[in-house]
């Protein structure tokens, strides 16, 4: 005898078209995101914080009285300081909080971009481009689940970061730099970070690549210094069409005004409105921009591994090399200006004379190749860590399973990178000499110049060893690469200005490159770092040959 058994009730399904479906685990992915990322943010806020505090404590050390705090603020008023560091009005009253306003909110205004747009192509495009995000999707996760999440770790981060900025300047008890001053500087921060997560949240949409989203955005932060920088010198309608400009004339610590900062929130909103919508006209893992169809056939450089290699970073060498070669030409077309930006700096003149007797121009165009370098290294980290990327994305299986030998696959990634850096300090030295001699009217700065960018390359090879050798040995590491040039940078711009001790400046690869043309040239270093990279990159290559991969 049988009994049937009563139907069973469906599960009332999802409502995707309401905004709960589409937002369905939302709270999940913060969580996890947080947790894959409770190394990464600590790292950025640390790094970002104790920056922010030498960098004041160092002002107010240096600049002990008010006779030289004017004179720094006669000089920084020339175009080429203004360039530089903000607008003219933080020098109306150019007490220790405005120089932190005028000298380091624009710089760091760009570090907080670069951490929010890594945050939002990590936790999204990254996400599709390895398969993950589809596997989540197949789960109750709503539509828009996985960009919110993304912005919200974002917000997490940027807002942390204003209230230990807040919290950290206020209690140095310096004069001129507040509480509400404070709380202003950091939420400036936290306002631009929102922003240029927004810019992502969209360029994420747009192409199927991590790298070429994160790109574009960085795209977008590099024209928001430029607009910030050419509005400062003289069009002021200029800056306003710039975030970065926004927040400057928040005029912190000198008028405090909050209400800048709603035209960035207003911005991040707009941006982020936009993103939702296009999110839904895409596949999982594709992007707005349809793809070009390619040939039929392989051409003959695609066959072989580096031609291979050197069509998969083409977008971002190519990105990364039109910049430095916008950059070398910013900071040529105000050379001229140098001797009346650095001409009445008592430190300046003390370390001209210990370099024996070198022009301002030429100091400042040898302080200048630091960024210049630092910025190359930037992608020379990139490209020398894409095999890792491709290692954990699966796609490194296949192409090791033929013929193609470990060393010749990672080899080949290795060579662009050593190259593309290369050719970026070329770029950028020539567009620098080029610009600089036509302001300085000394065309023999064209040939000193680019040598001068060159000089840098062997520190690029040793940034490119240190890559290859973490991902020969410890994979799962290779983010501790982006150390090199944080803190080279770190200690080889800001500690010139702020004076730190030299052995920390010897820690760099940087730090032995000779500063020409301020400097004269010595081959030893540069000969020593190139040994060294040498060694890093065949130790590195050693232990990949020896590791197993990363399989999926």
């Amino acid at each position: 005898m049988t009994a049937a058994a009563p139907p069973r009730t469906p599960a009332a399904p999802v409502a995707r078209g309401t905004g709960r479906g589409t937002l369905a685990g939302t709270g999940t992915l913060i969580r996890f995101g947080l947790r894959r990322d409770r190394v990464r943010i600590p790292v950025w806020l640390l790094a970002l914080l104790l920056g922010t505090v030498s960098t004041a404590n160092s002002l107010s050390t240096l600049y002990t009285s008010a006779a030289d705090r004017a004179s720094t603020a006669e000089t920084m008023g020339s175009p080429a300081g203004l360039a530089t560091s903000g607008p003219r009005h933080y020098l109306t009253d150019y007490n220790f909080g405005s120089m932190m306003g005028h000298q380091m909110l624009g710089f760091t205004a760009v570090l907080v971009g670069l951490m929010s747009v890594l945050i939002i192509s990590r936790h999204t495009r990254a996400e599709e481009e390895t398969g993950r995000a589809e596997l989540l999707r197949s789960t109750v996760v709503g539509r828009h689940a996985q960009l919110a999440a993304a912005l919200s770790v974002a917000l997490v981060a940027n807002v942390a970061l204003a209230l230990l900025l807040a919290a950290g300047l206020s209690g140095l008890g310096i004069e001129g730099i507040d509480a509400g001053g404070s709380l202003l500087y950091g939420f400036a921060h936290a306002a631009v970070g929102m922003v240029f997560a927004a810019v992502a949240a969209v360029t994420v949409q747009i192409t199927p690549w991590a790298r070429g989203a994160s790109g574009m955005a960085l795209a977008v932060i590099g024209a928001a210094y430029v607009l910030r920088a050419a509005g400062d010198v003289g069009n002021d309608w200029l800056s306003w069409i710039s975030p970065i400009g926004w927040v400057q004339r928040t005029y912190v610590y000198l008028d405090d005004r909050w209400w800048p900062l709603l035209l960035a929130l207003a911005f991040a909103a707009a941006a982020a409105a936009v993103a939702f919508p296009l999110s839904t006209r895409r596949d999982v893992g594709a992007g707005l921009r349809p793809q070009r169809l390619g040939s039929r056939t392989a051409s003959g450089p695609l066959t072989h591994p580096l031609g291979f290699a050197l069509r998969l970073h083409r977008g971002m060498l190519a990105g990364f090399g039109a910049g430095l070669l916008m950059l070398g030409a910013v900071y040529g077309s105000i050379l001229g200006d140098a001797d009346d930006l650095l001409d009445d700096i008592d430190q300046i003149q003390e370390a001209l004379a210990a370099m024996g007797g070198a022009s301002v121009t030429e100091s400042f165009a040898a302080m200048t190749m630091i960024p210049v370098s630092v910025v190359a290294s930037v992608y020379v980290v990139m490209a020398a860590l894409r095999p890792r990327a491709e290692e954990s994305a699966g796609r490194a299986e296949p192409l090791l399973a033929t013929g193609l030998s470990r060393t010749r696959w990672a080899g080949s990634h290795i060579v662009v990178s050593l190259a593309g850096g290369t050719a970026m300090l070329l770029a950028a030295g020539l567009s620098f000499g080029l610009l600089g001699a036509a302001t300085t009217g000394d065309g023999g700065l064209v040939l000193r110049l680019t040598g001068a960018a060159l000089a840098y390359a062997p520190a690029l090879w040793v940034t490119t060893g240190v890559a290859t050798l973490l991902f020969g040995w410890y994979p799962s590491a290779v983010t501790v690469a982006w150390l090199v040039p944080v803190y080279g940078f770190v200690v080889g711009y800001l500690g010139q200005m702020l004076q730190f001790p030299d052995w920390l400046n010897n820690v760099s690869p940087f730090g032995h490159v000779p500063q020409l043309p301020a400097a004269d040239m010595n081959w030893t270093p540069l000969a020593i770092l190139t040994l060294v990279a040498a060694a890093l990159i065949w130790a590195g290559l050693a232990g990949f040959r020896r590791r197993d991969l990363d399989l999926k």
